[in-house]
């Protein structure tokens, strides 16, 4: 949940930036996304975030992730993933 929210908090501070004029916003958005998402990590997972090893991939796995919770479909793909792996 931190992921989204963090998320979220990203995609609506760069409409508020961007549509208000106000650009010193956007320094917010690295706060916003890593705070939240490495809270995630660290505080509950217990495990490394992908952001050290690979920067683009990441971002773009967290928006994508974003976009299918956002979007209801999330699920199918937890489910295809859990039985690839079986």
């Amino acid at each position: 949940m931190l992921h989204y929210i963090g998320t979220s908090l990203v995609v609506g501070i760069a409409l508020f930036a961007l549509l208000t004029g106000r650009v010193f916003w956007l320094l917010a958005i690295p706060v916003a996304g890593y705070g939240f998402a490495w809270v995630a990590h660290f505080g509950i997972e217990r495990n490394r975030p992908a952001t050290f090893t690979y920067p683009l991939w990441s971002l773009a796995a967290d928006f994508k992730m974003w976009w299918l919770w956002l979007t209801g479909r999330l699920q199918p793909q937890l489910d295809e993933a859990l039985r690839s792996q079986r």
